[in-house]
């Protein structure tokens, strides 16, 4: 069993909970047969991406995602659109991949990206010999860099280190990752494609051919809020799936040797600078500055996991990126954080004597499978955010080429645009569309991120028109609720108020939306308790265990 969401209907479904979905089963269509030409296992923004690939060019497919879309890598970053300048001594040939995907998403999706800019700030004891060598670095990959002066750095931001002994401008840009892969998952859906979220693969059914190879007649998934199992019938079968894709390879009995690098980051009270901002020297910790919507993401880490069970910020690694960091931006000392949160890059090893994760290649693999006998598997995986449409483009190009499919790829100039009401969730739209269309009386519901009740209607009149059900989680992916300094305190109140007099919820819903709102808010504030945060905190515990009596907030946080 599982369920499938129509056209233009992503968007609000992305954090249902077991309680709604029992409640709205009703909006759920099951079925007996499923036979998609291709299987996309992941629904990060590479998968998302291949699925908006294949149904521009005619092919059928279906994505299956095992929790909600971008719940790995793909929406635990920076949200850094690379110029490509971070890799041009490591890695000059993803460094140059960057800089032309880069450009492409500018032209096909500048709704999903912020052109902020990025400048590199070299600070007293940094490596000089590295310093002389970035532009020439920069030039031999083509990728623009300009020279300033430390003044000229100053007067375009300045928080920067008054220490800094060099500074150079490059195009990085800030992109919001959720919104790409929600365009691509849309605009794969209003052309035919199908999207199950909470469903995971757990299991092939391998046949063997005249040829003696063998290949994958069947999937086995399971329906993660159910526990309920059925079978996918693909032609063929693509591994999307991130940091899982060594994990979703073993179900063909194929071994693709991952490397789990957790890396953590941070979110300031407020927006910090209006370039990206970046360190100096080879890549390490603490050395990235990027600014989005209204907040600044500050980062990151790289410690080797041996496993996915725990993927979380621990607070030495908080002390640790605040003390780097600061070296570049002295600011970052002081600043408020309002959570933290991990995420795992999907790295392959092809080197087994690197100890040090930031060497391994940040390039992608393409793995076909039909050199280990399985013929209609792909897998891909690793890269980056910036290179996931030439990620997309590669895989759908072999998927075509198993099915004898001759259609190009047009990703690269069909607008990335759905017809979901997407301007919504563009970076500070909220206000502008408030300031400039709203009507007497209108009012703001979240205060933090300045979110007017007539934003809040209009989304509850699209879900009302699709007969979806949305919950307060839901309505934070397109409204920066509870993304503010009260983490949902207020906001939450209120909009659970708006929704009652609306008559979209009844009883008890109103208070299992805010516990699961509040229980989601808080995993990311815990690592960084202290000061203001701290005391906002103790506030919300106040308000929400003293006055409206919900004790088991608290325990189900800490458990």
């Amino acid at each position: 069993m599982a369920f499938e969401f129509q056209a233009g209907r992503v968007n609000m479904w992305t954090a249902i909970n077991r309680t709604l979905y029992k409640r709205s089963k009703k909006n759920y269509v099951f079925k007996k047969k499923i036979t998609p030409q291709v299987l996309i296992i992941g629904a990060g923004v590479t998968g998302t991406g291949i699925a908006r690939d294949l149904a521009l060019r005619g092919i059928s497919s279906l994505v299956i995602e095992m929790g909600n879309i971008n719940d790995g890598a793909s929406g635990r970053n920076h949200g850094l659109l690379h110029s490509g300048a971070r890799y041009v001594g490591s890695d000059p040939d993803s460094a140059t991949e960057c800089a032309q995907e880069a450009k492409i998403l500018k032209k096909i999706a500048p709704h999903c990206i912020e052109e902020t800019g990025g400048l590199y700030v070299a600070v007293q004891g940094d490596d000089e010999s590295y310093i002389a060598d970035f532009p020439n670095l920069c030039k031999k990959a083509d990728i623009f860099c300009q020279k300033l002066s430390v003044q000229e750095a100053l007067e375009l931001e300045p928080l920067i280190s008054k220490k800094a002994i060099a500074a150079f401008r490059v195009n990085d840009a800030s992109v919001d990752p959720f919104h790409l892969s929600l365009e691509n998952m849309n605009q794969a859906i209003e052309h035919g494609a199908l999207y199950y979220s909470n469903c995971q693969a757990i299991g092939f059914t391998l046949g063997k051919k005249n040829s003696g190879e063998k290949s994958i007649e069947k999937v086995k998934v399971r329906n993660n809020l159910t526990g309920e199992c059925f079978n996918i019938t693909p032609q063929v079968v693509i591994n999307a799936a991130g940091v899982w894709a060594g994990m979703v390879a073993e179900l063909a009995g194929i071994t693709i040797d991952m490397i789990y690098s957790k890396g953590s980051l941070l979110v300031t009270h407020n927006r910090l600078t209006t370039h990206v901002v970046n360190r100096l020297r080879p890549a390490s910790d603490g050395d990235i500055l990027v600014p989005g919507r209204t907040v600044s993401i500050f980062g990151t880490t790289s410690i080797r996991l041996d496993n996915l069970d725990k993927i979380q910020p621990e607070f030495d690694e908080v002390d640790f990126l605040i003390d780097q960091g600061a070296q570049m931006v002295p600011a970052l000392e002081t600043a408020r954080y309002i959570r933290a949160y991990a995420g795992v890059r999907p790295l392959v090893s092809r080197n087994e004597n690197k100890t040090d994760d930031r060497a391994v290649s940040r390039g992608f693999y393409l793995f076909d499978h039909g050199t280990d006998q399985v013929d209609n598997f792909v897998t891909i995986t690793g890269g980056k955010v910036t290179t996931y449409r030439l990620m997309a483009e590669k895989a759908a190009d072999l998927a075509a080429e198993k099915l004898k499919v001759s259609t190009p790829c047009t990703t690269a100039d069909t607008p990335l645009m759905s017809r979901a009401p997407s301007k919504l969730i563009e970076a500070g739209m909220s206000v502008k569309l408030w300031a400039r269309e709203h009507l007497p009386g209108d009012s703001m519901m979240c205060e933090c991120e300045m979110v007017p009740k007539s934003h809040f209607k209009e989304l509850i009149l699209w879900l009302k028109q699709n007969r979806e059900t949305a919950d307060l989680n839901s309505l934070r992916i397109h409204s920066r609720l509870g993304k503010g300094a009260c983490q949902g305190a207020f906001c939450s109140l209120r909009v659970t108020g708006f929704m009652y007099d609306e008559d979209y919820i009844k009883e008890s819903q109103g208070l299992d939306n805010i516990k699961f709102l509040l229980k989601e808010r808080f995993k990311g504030q815990k690592p960084v308790f202290w000061d203001s945060q701290l005391a906002q905190a103790e506030l919300n515990e106040a308000m929400f265990c003293s006055f409206f009596g919900l004790d088991m907030v608290g325990q189900d946080m800490e458990g």
